[in-house]
């Protein structure tokens, strides 16, 4: 239901591995970019992803390593002549961050691409059919910032069992109960939709959340995801550097997966001082079942 291409797993300094952060969700007919930084469009590149069909871009907040790419993104739409409305969700600190970017290199009201900006607030971000997007608060030093939670909706089959016993015949009656409508038979008989369906199943839920400084009321947004896609930038001998800067360690995402009921944890936002191997460590300790992510690493849920 949700594929994962992660464009961009560094911290705020860059290394030859890593780009700065980036990550595009891919859901139904929906390509959905979180966070843009400085280099995002060649990495869509080089991971193939391209820029078709990419019209919306989600922030968790206005730190320039997370949105230092949307001026080159934007110049090449333009050059690309993209009909499409790029709509940008945002906390209103962080949309003022790139309206202010936007307007030093074109102009105030001079963007190169048709955009739309929306403020986030607490709640639903967007329904699509298939999925909804919602936003939460995240704690990170002076920014407005937000997480985000996919989550697609629940099918219900019917159960050919039941259908068979109450004699619903083949056709458009059925179709009509799989659309959750009751339906009279022929001799009169009103089937409810209940009736003949099954348990719900199929739903999937992924979290992100950006930058942050604590986990301390996460719990009710991440709990039950099939993924977690958090920061781990600092191990847990250097807490109080984290907590100066306002970042995670590696410990404290595992302990928010582990007792949230988290089936896979994905680190990212990963510092140049620490190896991979030492991070996977420190998060396996607690929460076995992680893993730290890499530029161009793919999870589908």
């Amino acid at each position: 239901m949700f594929a994962l291409t992660f464009l961009g797993t560094s911290a705020s300094v860059p290394s030859a591995e890593r780009n700065h952060p980036g990550l595009l969700v891919e859901a139904g007919n929906q390509r959905i970019l979180i966070d843009c930084g400085e280099g995002t469009q060649r990495q869509l590149l080089r991971g193939g992803a391209g820029f078709r069909r990419l019209d919306r871009l989600l922030l968790t907040h206005g730190h320039l390593d997370h949105v230092l790419g949307i001026p080159g993104l934007f110049s090449t739409l333009r050059l690309q002549q993209s009909a499409d409305v790029m709509t940008i969700h945002g906390g209103s600190g962080t949309l003022e961050v790139v309206v202010r970017m936007l307007a030093g290199l074109w102009g105030e009201g001079r963007v190169p691409i048709s955009l739309q900006l929306i403020p986030l607030t607490a709640g639903q971000v967007m329904e699509a059919g298939e999925f909804a997007i919602s936003c939460f608060p995240v704690r990170h030093r002076d920014t407005d910032s937000f997480g985000f939670s996919f989550e697609s909706h629940a099918r219900r089959h019917l159960r050919s069992d039941r259908l068979a016993s109450l004699g619903v015949p083949d056709g458009p009656v059925r179709k009509r109960l799989a659309q959750g409508r009751r339906v009279t038979l022929a001799d009169g008989r009103t089937i409810d939709p209940e009736d003949v369906l099954g348990q719900p199943e199929g739903r999937k839920k992924l979290v992100i959340v950006g930058d942050t400084e604590t986990t301390d009321g996460l719990a009710e947004y991440v709990r039950d995801a099939d993924v977690l896609v958090i920061e781990a930038t600092f191990l847990s001998r250097d807490a109080v550097i984290a907590r100066d800067y306002g970042h995670l360690t590696a410990s404290e995402a595992a302990a928010l997966a582990a007792m949230n009921n988290v089936k896979l944890l994905v680190l990212t936002h990963i510092s140049g001082r620490y190896s991979d191997e030492e991070i996977l460590a420190e998060a396996t300790k607690t929460f076995p079942n992680s893993r730290v992510a890499m530029d161009f690493d793919h999870i589908a849920i």
